[in-house]
């Protein structure tokens, strides 16, 4: 009896300690999935933008109005001041390296920054004592006091996300930034570039980059198919980018590049032609190119009684483009020859600007004819070409989505020079929504599309989004993911 006497205190205590246990692990997960969910709702907004901040504090603001039950009797609602939410640019590499709310980790390292452009993450932090309602004040039933301690502790957990972008619906291609120049004063983003209206109606045309790359000139990126020349006639690299992370590709053919290109335009070169009834290597709604017959290679006529897009005036190579198009009188030819009617002065329908005055870009032009039903239209006698495709044998193309576009990432080449050859790792400066106005041609047209032995002619383009605040909106609504990803 003594001894059961002397015993049932301790077992008591026991008790209660493993019940004060259970109480404060489950108060300790609850709190721990708040701060969870908050940090993933306030990082889901820091893509970047001037407003991603204002955005980051408003859905905090948002989801803390809800309610949950903590250690203490009663509902109660987790409020701005129980919590403390630091942006920070980046995280410690290791997870055993702690961060204090502030954003100050255990090696004196700040990474807590009020730049909306910089911050890519968000910290949650649980604050100490004096709460407001007592979130993470626990209050034991073991009288700890009795032994000198305290009977309330803080439970303090935290969690820190991150934003994540990352592109999935492009080429494994990327393209020097034809508006960087070695003068910090006059270069432009192509975020800049597009919102001023400077790519609005100028003709693009690349190449490959070669060691001393620059406007102009193009690269490839790593990709998860087999094939190259698959993965720009199917549109995919078969993997989804990393906005800031790209990793560059050598030891790649031209020809790959532009076979796959030119399938868009109903042509299936080579070993292609196999694929001529497969939906993935469709070719676009409207392939009006200025040839006559053919299905193997791209042999524009020379009489001038069928026109491509026409080409842009004034181009310079050390630039990569050409001027813009300045007159309406500029497309006179193409309709004429094209459908034989007078040029109907088509709307500047994307122009960046707002304008809807200047003249049409080739991409409102191409998309003209497909609203207005004029694909079918046939140019002069004898080649009487149309826009509606003949060497495709399978199901009928769709306008929607436009297999004349491709998603395109943007690098500042003059500035990664070193890093453009080799498989190294590169941050491009944005991404392109990109019209493709005609096949891409061999400098010795008498040869086989695929003869690597033929010069390569440039791919001839027009820049019609980018990504950014400034954009259209259609490349980012239709190609980009946005993450947010719980990282401690």
């Amino acid at each position: 009896m003594i001894l059961v006497a002397i015993m049932i205190p301790v077992l008591v205590g026991f008790a209660i300690l493993a019940i004060d246990f259970s109480r404060a692990s489950a108060l300790h997960n609850d709190l721990q999935k708040g701060v969870d969910a908050l940090a993933l709702a306030t990082a889901s907004e820091l893509d970047g933008k001037p407003d991603s901040i204002i955005r980051a504090d408003r859905a905090k603001t948002t989801l803390l109005t809800n309610k949950t039950k903590f250690s203490t009797a009663g509902d109660h609602t987790l409020v701005l001041s129980d919590v403390t939410v630091t942006y920070l640019t980046g995280i410690p590499a290791s997870d055993d390296t702690r961060l204090s709310a502030a954003g100050v980790d255990a090696n004196g390292v700040n990474w807590a920054s009020t730049d909306p452009t910089a911050v890519s993450f968000s910290l949650v932090t649980v604050n100490a004592s004096g709460l407001a309602d007592g979130a993470g004040a626990f209050e034991t039933i073991f009288p700890v006091s009795l032994i000198g301690g305290s009977n309330t502790m803080d439970i303090q957990p935290q969690a820190a996300a991150g934003f994540v972008q990352s592109i999935c619906e492009t080429v494994p291609l990327f393209m020097c930034n034809p508006f960087e120049t070695t003068d910090p004063l006059t270069s432009k983003t192509i975020q800049q570039a597009f919102a001023s209206g400077d790519t609005y109606g100028r003709e693009f045309r690349v190449l490959k980059a070669g060691n001393n790359p620059g406007p102009g000139n193009f690269g490839l990126l790593d990709n998860s198919l087999t094939s190259l020349r698959d993965a720009i006639a199917m549109g995919t690299a078969g993997t989804c980018y990393n906005r800031n992370s790209l990793t560059t590709k050598t030891g790649v053919t031209l020809g790959a590049v532009n076979t796959g290109l030119n399938t868009r335009f109903d042509l299936y070169s080579g070993s292609l032609n196999k694929y001529d009834r497969d939906w993935a290597y469709r070719p676009s709604s409207n392939v009006r190119k200025g040839q006559k017959t053919g299905c193997s290679k791209y042999d524009p006529v020379t009489d001038n009684t069928a026109l491509p897009l026409p080409p842009g005036t004034n181009y310079v190579d050390t630039k990569g483009m050409s001027d813009k198009i300045t007159a309406q009188s500029f497309w006179n030819s193409y309709w004429t020859i094209n459908h034989g009617t007078a040029y109907p002065n088509v709307p500047s329908a994307t122009n960046p600007t707002g304008s809807k005055t200047v003249p049409a870009s080739r991409y409102d032009v191409y998309k003209y004819e497909i609203s207005q039903g004029l694909v079918g239209d046939k140019s002069k006698a004898p080649t009487k070409e149309t826009g509606t495709p003949a060497c495709y044998k399978g199901t009928a193309p769709t306008p929607d989505p436009d297999r004349r576009l491709l998603n395109m990432a943007i690098v500042d080449c003059l500035a990664n020079t070193d890093k453009i050859n080799g498989h190294v790792q590169i941050k491009p400066s944005g991404y392109a929504s990109v019209f493709v106005n005609t096949p891409v041609q061999k400098q010795d047209n008498t040869k086989d599309p695929e003869d690597p032995s033929a010069g390569e002619k440039p791919i001839s383009l027009e820049i019609v989004d980018v990504d950014g605040g400034f954009a259209n909106n259609t490349l980012v609504d239709k190609a980009f993911r946005n993450e947010a990803q719980l990282y401690r």
